[in-house]
């Protein structure tokens, strides 16, 4: 049965340690992470969460990108369990836009990334995927791969001027929108 874990916030070290590639996808421990992965991020109205954010040091991450309250203007993407995920290439193109993480509440920013992907990944079947992403979904998948390198979104910020707190940044949108 699956359930939900507890998210670890910023100041907790296991957060800037680098995650252990999965030897074996089928362990059944492995799949009932990716399970309870994905009744975590859904309760807590997240696009993405890495095992790292419920302690837990393995490469692995689901993207779960859709519109909810904290963003509304996301596009739809079926929840997908991404393992031993890696970038193979990507754009020049950089955009900054706006991010938060369950695991440093309260606090958004504008963060350089990628504006296209090409990656790489096993799903939970143990089939080799290739995807190309864009836009929102690619900074998903940028900013969750950050946490098997010990990084949160804040490590990216280029100017503590662009950190807004959570209240600031909900009347930005309104006032964008």
């Amino acid at each position: 049965m699956s359930k939900k874990l507890s998210i670890i916030q910023l100041g907790n070290p296991i957060l800037r340690q680098k995650a252990e590639f999965v030897e074996d996808i089928h362990d059944l421990p492995i799949q009932q992470l990716i399970d309870d992965l994905l009744v975590t991020v859904a309760d807590a109205n997240g696009v993405g969460i890495a095992a790292p954010q419920v302690a837990v040091g393995y490469r692995i991450f689901i993207v779960a990108s859709r519109p909810n309250l904290r963003y509304p203007h996301a596009p739809f993407m079926e929840p997908t369990a991404m393992i031993n995920p890696r970038i193979i290439d990507f754009s020049d193109e950089m955009l900054k836009d706006w991010e938060g993480c369950l695991s440093v509440p309260g606090i958004r920013g504008l963060v350089p990334r990628y504006r296209s992907i090409e990656v790489e990944y096993t799903d939970r079947n143990g089939n080799l995927q290739q995807q190309e992403f864009t836009d929102f979904v690619a900074r998903i998948f940028q900013h969750e791969y950050d946490h098997f390198e010990g990084l949160v979104f804040l490590d990216r910020v280029e100017s503590t001027v662009d950190i807004y707190t959570e209240q600031e940044y909900q009347k930005l949108i309104v006032d964008r929108f």
